[in-house]
């Protein structure tokens, strides 16, 4: 059966702008790190991207080494999009990236020319696409020259194979230092994707949160629910069919300490408070104060989607509803 997506779907989302770009993106996009590899269902899979799209989400985020194995995020996601969307591509902002490792040997790692521009083509033809959205370097690297690595991602943009670019992982002075020159190569960089939640906050401590506000660059927030211990999946410890206990490849048990459940059930008690769950009143928390233009969530189930993209209704958090989140985590 063919896909039609749903007309009013435009009515569900805010579309906030990346900076001072003219790139509008929604408060909520999906991200297609866990869930879109050769191991998970091709039908759960199209119920995501159905679900997210008739919600307004019309980002889908991807990278080079998405999988298991690595390429397949992609490969999985280009056939769905050839199949069920190709209609709405103009619809669309699809991002991918390169910077972590990919193939063997020198040249398929870190932020080389070589590497960016190969990779690149790759994902190219995995997504069965003509260009991306938005082509972001996925981490520092200090061994290759910055203006290598900027010249590579402006060479994107020139040659149509990337409309936009982005910068992932970086902190505030390196970020800089790369504006800079992107701005001088005449290059559309307009966000950052950072880990950023109430449980890590790292992008206030290196510079990045400023120094992306006072650039005009938007950001986006990677796991913004902290890897599932900003729900309610891990208020009474470790559950056994938690990604804690089942993989933990990325959210590992011993992350889980006493004092962290103990921060999750005060955080929990203030988002009782307000009639929501802990995972809205987390989301929302992210996009408090307008530095941040989008949540990145990812997604096992349909429902999940659903209840992430609820995390704006109601009333914004007031002051001191932030000054109690901020003594709830004092200390982690």
């Amino acid at each position: 059966m063919t896909y039609l997506a749903d007309e009013k779907r435009y009515e569900k989302m805010e579309y906030p702008r990346c900076g001072r770009s003219g790139l509008c993106l929604p408060k909520v996009s999906l991200g297609f790190w866990h869930n879109f590899g050769d191991n998970c269902s091709r039908d759960n899979m199209k119920k995501l991207m159905f679900t997210a799209f008739d919600l307004g989400i019309t980002h889908f985020d991807l990278a080079n080494n998405y999988g298991p194995a690595y390429g397949a995020a992609e490969a999985n996601a280009g056939r769905i999009l050839k199949e069920d969307f190709a209609a709405y591509r103009d619809e669309l902002i699809i991002s991918t990236k390169a910077g972590y490792d990919m193939w063997p040997g020198p040249y398929g790692d870190h932020g080389s020319r070589k590497y960016l521009l190969a990779s690149l083509d790759q994902s190219l033809k995995r997504l069965g696409l003509d260009y991306v959205d938005i082509f972001y370097h996925h981490r520092m690297d200090p061994d290759t020259p910055l203006e290598e690595t900027m010249g590579a991602l402006a060479q994107a943009v020139i040659s149509g194979k990337a409309l936009y670019v982005g910068l992932s992982n970086y902190d505030g002075p390196t970020m800089e230092r790369a504006a800079k020159i992107l701005e001088e190569l005449h290059c559309p960089f307009v966000i950052n994707q950072n880990k950023y939640s109430i449980l890590v906050r790292n992008i206030e401590q290196n510079g990045l949160k400023e120094a992306s506000v006072k650039n005009g660059k938007g950001i986006i927030a990677f796991s913004p629910l902290a890897q599932g211990m900003l729900t309610d999946h891990y208020l009474n410890g470790i559950p056994a069919d938690s990604r804690a206990a089942k993989d933990a490849r990325y959210l590992k048990p011993e992350f889980i300490t006493p004092e962290k459940v103990q921060a999750l059930r005060a955080l929990n008690a203030i988002a009782e408070e307000r009639g929501e769950t802990l995972a809205r009143m987390a989301l929302k928390w992210v996009m408090r104060d307008g530095a941040v233009t989008s949540v990145l969530v990812g997604a096992s189930r349909p429902e999940q989607l659903i209840e992430n993209c609820r995390a704006f209704e109601g009333s914004p958090l007031g002051e001191e509803e932030l000054v109690r989140i901020d003594a709830a985590t004092a200390g982690l």
